[in-house]
């Protein structure tokens, strides 16, 4: 039996994607026996012009992380989807646009200008920014073109399935590599993940009361282990969140950052967790309810820290 041909990709993403598939440790060895990697810019030295030249779907699976903020990774994108019968958005960046997308606050324009002028390490006389050509003695060089909007995977190619997390934890990788290999993957579109929201798989108590006045950052308190951080008035996305992550955060006691995406039937994560935030406030007076949730810290980069290109949002007029 031939091996199955797998390709993985890195985009706009930070590349612990990349080391979450290490991490599957000496499953490794079997995911080898059973796979030829055609694509992997992070462990293998292949180049764009091999994957060009393999016949139209002849990989059997892709696993792409990282949004898409540039041309070169749009471009890939589609080489790849050309090129696979099966593409996975593989970890929030992908499936949401992730981090990356918080750029969609700004533009290109005013990222190069405090990139490469406005930071106090920055000394660029000659106001340089970068261009996507560039005349030089041997030719031309060209740079991929930087767009105004972070995309999503799916907002550019069509995508089977969605594997989220920042990273996505090590048994869910092995759920769908074992999937793959057994040719017992779910109906194309499926999220591999739980379908329950995270509140509902997570342990910590909850009386249901409202109980908060102010909301707190979890430096200035050490939470109690056994109780709802929400309760305890910690920012938690776990009410807007979608489990299966095997509550990383929470068992180490920490709030839930929301990296498994929407639950599902919901459509924006970050208007679902708004809306929680300003249900837990102890008082029926809108005014005292809004000055709690304006008390949080940087409300569009804690509720759609990993979805705002997803979001009905998508982008803030800049």
């Amino acid at each position: 039996m031939d091996k199955l041909k797998f390709a993985i990709y890195w985009a706009a993403a930070c590349g612990g994607c990349d080391v979450a598939i290490l991490d599957i440790n000496e499953k490794i060895l079997d995911v080898a026996e059973n796979v030829d990697i055609v694509l992997w810019p992070l462990a293998l030295d292949f180049k764009y012009k091999d994957v060009a030249a393999l016949p139209e779907k002849s990989v059997d699976v892709c696993l792409f992380n990282g949004a898409v903020r540039n041309s070169e990774q749009e471009e890939i994108a589609k080489l790849l989807r050309a090129k696979s019968k099966v593409l996975v958005a593989f970890g929030a960046c992908a499936c949401f646009g992730g981090i990356p997308s918080l750029g969609n606050v700004s533009n290109r324009e005013k990222i190069f200008r405090k990139v490469y002028h406005d930071t106090l390490s920055t000394v660029n006389t000659d106001t340089v920014v970068p261009r996507t050509t560039h005349e030089v003695p041997e030719g031309e060089l060209t740079l991929p073109e930087f767009y105004d909007v972070v995309r999503s995977l799916a907002q550019v190619i069509p995508v089977e399935y969605f594997i989220p997390g920042c990273p996505p934890p090590v048994d869910l990788i092995l759920t769908a590599v074992t999937a793959i290999l057994k040719g017992e993957l779910p109906p194309a579109g499926a999220t591999i993940a739980s379908e329950k929201v995270l509140c509902d798989e997570c342990e910590r108590e909850r009386s249901e009361e409202k109980t908060v006045k102010q909301f707190k950052r979890p430096w200035e308190m050490i939470p109690d282990r056994g109780k709802c951080f929400l309760e305890q008035g910690l920012v938690c996305a776990g009410p807007g969140t979608r489990g299966g992550c095997g509550a990383r955060c929470v068992n180490v006691n920490m709030p839930c950052r929301g990296c498994f995406g929407a639950p599902p039937g919901v459509q924006d994560q970050g208007a679902k967790l708004l809306a929680a935030m300003a249900s837990l406030v102890a008082s029926d007076d809108p005014q005292e309810i809004a000055r709690a949730v304006e008390g949080i810290d940087d409300p569009l980069g804690t509720f759609y820290r990993f979805g705002l290109a997803n979001s009905t949002l998508g982008r803030v007029k800049s």
